[in-house]
């Protein structure tokens, strides 16, 4: 990665980078981009990234530039591993903070034996419901420009792949998983979905994507230092 000329950029680099909390997916790819662009003052560049991240979630987001653009589809159909915060006895529309809490379930009879009762139903091939606010589109419309117009939608439920889930702790009603994913797979419904499975309910505080195959946050770069090694370079 230490070659950073415009050449070398062409020829293609996959970055990973940790993405900070609140940016788009599109915010990282933009600001790279940009640079390059005013760095060699070029009207066109390559940029991509290898799955969405949700502004509220932070972690490793990998972004293609130039030929390894190329190597995007591979990247999207590889593992993902997630740690996951979630908030029991609580539900929000968006399955996230996002939306304020509409509604309170008791939390009482929930203990780590009844959490680890619960966990393997949502292991293997299994068909899960996207939450209502998401990019998903339907009739052409983003799903979630519908759910913020107030307007009712129905989402169909489709097959994803869930290949483990850890728990790493519960305590005062806040459960911290460590999930291992195929593609597709929405960590909000999933959070959601667990609630509804303990007779309660839940949403999703925190998400840090922690793994895309053999990439791992640890190795992440910070899109300022990115940018920095491209204004720098000769």
């Amino acid at each position: 990665m230490s070659d950073w000329s415009l050449e070398g950029m062409r020829e293609g680099k996959v970055l990973p980078v940790d993405k900070p909390l609140d940016w788009t997916s599109f915010d990282a790819v933009n600001k790279i981009k940009l640079t390059i662009r005013r760095q060699h003052k070029i009207k066109k560049f390559k940029v991509g990234h290898a799955g969405t991240l949700d502004p509220r979630a932070t972690g490793l987001l990998i972004i293609c530039i130039g030929r390894a653009t190329k190597t995007i589809p591979e990247l999207m159909g590889q593992a993902k591993r997630y740690v996951a915060t979630i908030k029991l006895g609580e539900t929000t529309p968006s399955y996230d903070t996002e939306s304020e809490p509409d509604q309170q379930f008791p939390t009482d009879h929930i203990t780590m034996e009844s959490v680890e009762n619960i966990l393997p139903q949502f292991i293997g091939e299994i068909q899960q419901v996207p939450p209502i606010f998401s990019a998903l589109k339907k009739d052409g419309k983003r799903l979630y420009e519908m759910a913020r117009a107030g307007k009712e939608v129905e989402v169909s439920a489709r097959p994803i792949t869930i290949h483990s889930i850890d728990i790493l702790s519960l305590e005062n009603d806040i459960l911290t998983i460590d999930v291992k994913c195929g593609k597709g797979t929405y960590i909000r419904s999933l959070a959601h979905d667990i609630g509804k499975a303990l007779n309660s309910g839940a949403y999703l505080l925190e998400l840090r994507r922690t793994e895309i195959g053999d990439w791992n946050v640890a190795d992440a770069l910070q899109v300022d230092d990115i940018c920095e090694a491209i204004r720098q370079a000769d």
